[in-house]
Formats: C-alpha cells, structure tokens, sequence
C-alpha cells in the first residue's frame, strides 16, 4: 500500500507545474447567466444558442473568432481594454460574425483581421442590431463591415478606429466603418485616426446620426472621404471635428452625399456645429460638403479652415 502511495506522489511530481496550474485555470468565456466557463469563444456562443445571454471574457490575447447564428448575445471583457481578438477571422469574414436578433460589444480590441478578398473585419453584422462601446478596432482591412437589410440598426459610442482600410484588393475598397443599406447607423464620440486607404466612414443607410466625433486624417496614407454617404441619408452630422492630411487619393471633399446613387431621401440632411480644416502643411481648396443628390440639406453653423468651401452641387 505504501509503495503504491509512494508511486502515485512521484507521478505527480513528474508533471510541469505549468500544467497543473493550466489545469486549474478558471475558462476564459464565462456565460454570466449560468456562471459556466467555456475554452473557446464559439463554445459560449453556442451554449446560449437561440436564446438570451452575457459572454464575460478574461483577460488576454485571443487567436479565436465565433458567428453568432441566432439569439441575444453581450461579449463583454471582464476589464476594459484587456481583451484582445487578432489575426482569426471565421467564414473569411470576421472575427465576430452576428447574424442573431442582437448583440452587443464592450470593451474588446480587434487587430490585424485580414482575408484573401480584402475584407477581414472586426466585426461582420449580417442581422439583427448592433451595439459597440468602448472598442478598438485597429492594423486590419476593415473596423465594421454590414450586410444590406433594412431591418438593421447599428449604433457605436466611445469606440476608436486606427489604421483601417484599402482600396488594393479585388473586392473593391475596405473602409474603417462600412454599412451596407440598413436602417439606422449612429456614431457618437467616436475617434477616426491614420486611416490606410478608402474612406474613414462609409453608410448606405437611409438614417444616419454622426455627432461629437473625431476624424484626425493628419497621418493618413491614400485615404479618400471623411464620411461618404453614396446613396444619400436624413438625420444629422453635427459637432464633429475634421482635420484632412497630405498623403490623399482623393481630397475634393470631407464629406460626400448621393455620389453613386440617390436611393434614400436626403432632405433635411442636418450638417451643423462641425470644425473643420488642413494640416497646417497643406494648402489645398476642397469642399467641406460635396452633394450630388440636389436634396435640401440644412448647413450651418461649421467652423471651417482656409481653403475649404462650405458646400458644392456636384
């Protein structure tokens, strides 16, 4: 018997202490609801199914990415700002891909999505609605990339785009936000930065709410338009800051509306309390607004730089 004993306490000192502790480690994606820690993200996501639930996620650095296929899902890192998805994309697309009633995003990092068509995103939206708070998206093709469904609503606060975008693939261009034609998009205190080509925002929605953000252009490298609203869009602009840098493949203008097609009304588009100018380096003449849709828009009231005029009807 004792020997026995004596056999079974040596087996155990020949395991790595790494290991015993890996064994004891709490589960990275922690399902709120039922208190149950899970190895892998989709693994969360798919035990709370169809159904109503909160993913907390330790901190870390993840190789991992999940779709989402139906239900009511909040990703939330445990600590703000510590949680970080790169380099994983799922389907060729995301790495998060939400196709469920709703879902929600607080406090996660995105970083170095990339894809073969030129697509990789943070985040991929295909259905239902979308909130994201307090979230970096930075070094990949895309930030935010949606379908086209009218039945769509995307909302972001307090989130950061670094480093987004490219006009060099087949797909055509990625941006750091692109919607495809949704319902409603709102952007709220929000900061845009060294954008890497295409536009900083892209919406095709037919309601778009952009207020108190910042887009700094002033280390961008082939970026195109501020925010380009190719299909036109109601609702407001307002109290935003742009500054346009040097390094342009198209500097004609800050903002862009109906420049493909007039789809959505734009009347009564509001375009108001911005800030707007150049790098001191540049002395150029553009448009702050440049608009094809010959809609009745309301500009007033923006502070804009040398150079720049208020608005032209292209």
């Amino acid at each position: 018997m004792i020997a026995a004993v004596l056999v079974a306490v040596a087996a155990v000192a020949l395991i790595p202490i790494a290991a015993l502790m890996a064994q004891s480690a709490p589960a990275p994606f922690t399902v709120v609801e039922t208190n149950r820690g899970y190895a892998s993200l989709q693994a969360a996501v798919d035990a709370i199914g169809n159904g109503e639930g909160r993913i907390a996620i330790a901190p870390g650095k993840y190789r991992q990415c999940a779709v989402q296929k139906a239900g009511r899902i909040a990703y939330l890192a445990s600590e703000p700002g510590s949680v970080e998805f790169t380099g994983t994309a799922c389907e060729g697309k995301a790495a998060l891909v939400l196709r469920g009633d709703e879902a929600s995003v607080s406090g996660l990092i995105f970083s170095n999505i990339t894809v073969p068509d030129g697509n990789g995103a943070g985040i991929r939206q295909e259905a239902g609605s979308l909130t994201v708070a307090n979230t970096w998206f930075r070094d990949s093709e895309q930030g935010i990339l949606t379908a086209h469904d009218p039945m769509m609503r995307l909302v972001i606060d307090r989130s950061t785009f670094t480093r987004l975008g490219t006009c060099e693939n087949s797909a055509g261009c990625a941006h750091s936000i692109y919607t495809g034609d949704i319902g409603h998009l709102r952007v709220t205190r929000s900061r845009f930065e060294q954008g890497t080509g295409g536009h900083y925002l892209k919406a095709r929605a037919a309601m778009v709410e952009i207020a108190a953000c910042s887009f700094d252009d002033s280390n961008g490298r082939a970026t195109n338009y501020m925010i380009d609203l190719p299909q036109g869009a109601r609702g407001q602009i307002t109290n935003n800051w742009f500054v346009q840098g040097q390094d342009k493949e198209n500097y004609s203008a800050f903002i862009a509306v109906g420049a493909e097609e007039q789809t959505h009304s734009s009347d009564g588009l509001t375009i108001a309390g911005n800030d707007a100018r150049f790098v001191p380096s540049v002395s150029r003449r553009s448009a702050f607004v440049a608009d094809w849709t010959g809609a009745s828009l309301r500009i007033a009231d923006n502070r804009l730089g040398n150079g720049l005029t208020p608005f032209e009807r292209r």
